[in-house]
């Protein structure tokens, strides 16, 4: 990872906690000149910005729900012609403990519609700008757990499997207008969804380390920044395990409390 400063003008959705505050307090450390954070939270996303400002970063604030279309439109819009942006981060996303109808439905508006309507804007934008030769990065915030779907999270697993597929594709259909982008399956990652969690969490990481790990991935352009490395190899061969055999593996795992 670089050490200086690069300059950049980042976005990251979900902010308050986890990965997303992560992301933040790395990018106001290293590269962040001007950083648009939002949240739901509007006390721990305000002590998200004054972090990232003791850093060194200009950092603005929103308290905005990911799913609302227009509203998330507006908002980076505002965001890029304020400063144009160069790394936009859709990490926004909920975990499903309660497998009821009203879970499920939220569980898609917002880990994948929020990513929608964070991403969609956003490439709207940088193609607006395909004149010039600044950086321009999308971020997917998918998930292991995307390579496979999980009975102990369903609706969870589906929407980090969609996002995943979106973002994979969409990097080969972006490269010839020079618009990265790279999509993030992490682990298990302490987070306020892993709080919730009472099932073993192997190779668990902490969201300062997972954050280091996703900013170097996005410097090197790297499509699918996944890990750690012990956990993909498992999850990637329970992927191509014949179905038979992955149904007989998968229905040991335990489920969530």
């Amino acid at each position: 990872m670089a050490t200086s400063k690069r300059c950049l003008n980042v976005l990251i959705t979900g902010a308050s906690s986890g990965i997303g505050e992560a992301l933040a307090l790395q990018y106001a450390k290293t590269s962040a000149a001007k950083l648009y954070i939002c949240g739901r939270n509007a006390e721990r996303l305000q002590d998200v910005c004054r972090r990232c400002q003791n850093l060194g970063a200009e950092t603005e604030t929103k308290i905005i729900d990911v799913t609302d279309r227009s509203a998330m439109t507006g908002w980076i819009n505002e965001c890029e012609n304020k400063t144009p942006l160069n790394i936009v981060i859709a990490n926004a996303g909920i975990g499903t403990l309660n497998e009821d109808d009203n879970s499920v439905y939220n569980t898609f508006n917002t880990n994948l519609f929020g990513v929608l309507n964070t991403i969609l804007p956003a490439v709207k934008n940088f193609r607006s700008r395909s004149g010039d030769n600044t950086e321009k990065s999308v971020v997917l915030i998918s998930s292991m757990a995307g390579y496979h779907g999980l009975h102990t999270c369903p609706s969870y697993s589906a929407s980090k499997a969609a996002v995943k597929a979106w973002g994979e594709a969409l990097r080969i259909r972006l490269r010839p207008e020079n618009i990265n982008v790279n999509t993030v399956c992490p682990g298990f990652v302490r987070s306020r969804i892993t709080d919730q969690n009472t099932c073993p969490m192997p190779f668990f990481m902490e969201a300062s380390d997972a954050a280091k790990i996703i900013a170097e991935g996005i410097e090197k352009n790297t499509g699918l920044i996944t890990f750690p490395a012990p956990l993909r190899f498992a999850v990637w061969l329970g992927s191509i395990l014949p179905n038979r055999l992955s149904d007989f593996i998968y229905a040991k795992l335990p489920y969530k409390a």
